[in-house]
């Protein structure tokens, strides 16, 4: 069939990318396919920014120009605005700084994600905010909570400033109508989170889903949650929003399950995942009535399933219940001929200073290499496009 090819045009694939650009990209996946460069590149990146030496505008220049979007906001327009004004597709501003410990950092964070749900308030082309639970708070406070452990007056003090942050930015996306994805995180801490969005959507839900949860589905229990979920749906007269994603933790996940003696959540393997995927988006599309999605997949297969079963339910290309995401920098071959084909498309676009989006970034390259099919056919893309653009 004619849409099964449809990922295979890389003209429209890589219609913004310059010559150079091109060229960039093409190294740095050729990079990226070589595991022990990867490691190696890891190490020296981090002992040069932890000495500060001067490698922030080398780095600048070549991983980060291509897989974030700019060191604030406002950097970022120009990659939006030629994304949304070429290539059709929108743009979901994500501050990609982890792993902050203080609660000055985290009124930070919460007072960042307020400012841009402000920014993008405006702007058709950001029709998203995100952000993370571990961003406005401890990791340990959300696994505590999450293993029903008793918790100091300080704790719960601190506990309190987490679930008020939490209001009040969905508050604040509930009175500008932006929808706002609350990323997932680890098994460990997820109960907790799980149960302060739900708590979110059953305020700010009623009309529409504006408060998203993540459904990391390389966990086999999470359809049944999602499940539950809409049995209380029902009963609390509340509409839901997820976004599905394969997940980002999985080796930390069964390391710990295995180093703690208790069953790994994780699928026992690659095609279970990729079922549990299909299932758990089959039944999202089934219930479109009560449950609003954001695609998150680099998976080609799961594109076409997903866009397959719209036609089949009758759902429209650009029904604004439905949306496919890719992360910026990656699988462009996805993410622009579904957007030129009509669908609703949009680009998780990391940003903030390059020194505080390190992690992220070497948490994206370590990912890719254990995604070897993945890089291969981003770097068998590239070489087709750039044959084209030569003859």
């Amino acid at each position: 069939m004619k849409e099964y090819i449809l990922f295979n045009n890389t003209e429209t694939a890589f219609a913004l990318k310059s010559d150079s650009e091109l060229e960039r990209a093409y190294f740095l996946f050729k990079m990226i396919a070589n595991e022990p460069l990867v490691r190696i590149g890891t190490a020296v990146t981090n002992f040069a920014l932890k000495a500060h030496l001067p490698v922030q505008g080398l780095i600048r220049a070549t991983v980060f120009d291509h897989f974030c979007g700019g060191v604030d906001e406002e950097d970022c327009l120009g990659v939006v605005a030629k994304m949304y004004e070429k290539g059709k597709v929108y743009s979901v501003l994500d501050y990609s700084v982890e792993g902050k410990q203080e609660e000055e950092q985290f009124d930070n964070a919460y007072e960042k994600i307020l400012k841009i749900l402000d920014f993008v308030d405006q702007k058709e082309a950001i029709p998203f905010g995100v952000f993370k639970p571990t961003g406005f708070g401890r990791f340990s406070i959300w696994q505590k909570k999450t293993e029903k452990k008793k918790i100091t007056v300080e704790e719960e003090e601190e506990w309190s400033r987490i679930e008020e942050r939490f209001d009040r930015v969905c508050k604040k996306a509930y009175e500008c109508d932006v929808p706002l994805l609350i990323d997932g995180e680890e098994s460990w801490m997820q109960d907790a989170a799980d149960d302060l969005v739900a708590k979110m959507m059953r305020k700010y839900n009623k009309e529409k889903a504006i408060v998203y949860n993540t459904l990391q589905l390389y966990r086999h229990d999470r359809l049944a949650y999602l499940k539950r979920l809409h049995e209380e749906a029902k009963v609390f007269n509340f509409k839901i929003g997820v976004k599905v994603v394969r997940g980002a933790y999985m080796e930390k996940e069964n390391n710990r399950a295995e180093e703690n003696g208790y069953p790994t959540p994780i699928c026992k393997n690659k095609a279970a995942t990729d079922d549990n995927f299909d299932t758990t988006l089959e039944y999202v599309l089934k219930n479109i009535q009560d449950i609003s999605v954001f695609i998150g997949t680099h998976n080609e297969k799961s594109c076409y399933k997903a866009i397959a079963q719209m036609k089949t339910l009758g759902i429209n290309k650009n029904d604004s219940r439905v949306w496919l995401g890719q992360l910026y920098g990656m699988s462009d071959h996805i993410s622009f001929n579904l957007a030129a084909a009509g669908y609703n498309v949009a680009k998780y676009l990391p940003f903030g200073p390059v020194r505080d989006v390190m992690p992220y970034l070497i948490r994206r390259a370590e990912e890719n290499t254990s995604v070897s099919g993945q890089t291969t056919r981003e770097l068998d893309l590239l070489t087709k496009e750039k044959k084209r653009r030569k003859l």
